[in-house]
């Protein structure tokens, strides 16, 4: 039999641990990495490339619409789900936009979950049943044939990094560590994500990040 293997990307535990449970449940999977934010999932790809990546959007550091380019650039041919309590249609645009190859609810993983990971891992697209009958099956039939829309921001994965690790505040020394380049380069990113979005200052940044959903209001 083989197994697949499957890395969980959410930052809280006991979501990860309900998924390993139902998940557990399948012989022929095997979740192989654990995570609790972007970054750390990136790191975790140079060590191991698994079948499918469940991935939360709100995480810290790295959201999980900015993680899936550089996830699939690492492990060419893996598949993501993104798990999330979004109900909203700009957020799944978003993740489709990005990449995703499914895109599940929190609220519908207990019966969904395996299903889910089923269809991705053989190629068909996943959308959670809310969605189906939010978009209608015509918009449905593109996503599952691979019609992806316009990506949702003018931002390149890297601004969309430095505009979530901003909005979070901390400062361009600390962004540079943490993404491994020079503060100089942050501060360039921080000019360009300006001018894109045609903000004044820092505090425009943030109100910007949270309507967003890069960060919440209470981080």
């Amino acid at each position: 039999m083989t197994v697949r293997t499957i890395v969980l990307a959410d930052d809280h535990a006991i979501i990860r641990q309900g998924l390993k449970k139902i998940i557990e449940e399948d012989d022929s999977l095997r979740v192989v990495g654990e995570v609790g934010d972007g970054l750390e999932l990136l790191n975790l790809l140079r060590e191991t490339c698994p079948d499918c990546i469940i991935l939360d959007i709100s995480m810290p550091n790295l959201r999980g619409i900015e993680a899936i380019a550089e996830a699939k650039k690492r492990c060419p041919g893996v598949k993501i789900l993104l798990l999330t309590m979004h109900k909203n249609e700009q957020y799944f645009n978003c993740a489709m936009s990005a990449g995703a190859d499914g895109y599940l609810l929190k609220e519908d993983s207990d019966a969904e979950l395996l299903d889910a990971i089923s269809k991705v891992l053989d190629g068909d697209v996943y959308i959670s049943p809310y969605f189906i009958k939010l978009m209608g099956a015509e918009t449905i039939i593109s996503y599952k044939n691979k019609d992806r829309p316009a990506p949702c921001e003018p931002l390149t994965n890297r601004e969309r990094q430095v505009l979530k690790l901003v909005a979070e505040g901390l400062t361009s020394r600390a962004i540079a560590e943490k993404l491994s380049i020079s503060a100089r380069t942050v501060e360039h990113h921080r000019a360009n994500l300006m001018k894109k979005l045609n903000l004044k200052n820092a505090a425009d940044l943030i109100r910007y990040a949270i309507s967003k959903g890069y960060v919440t209001p209470n981080g």
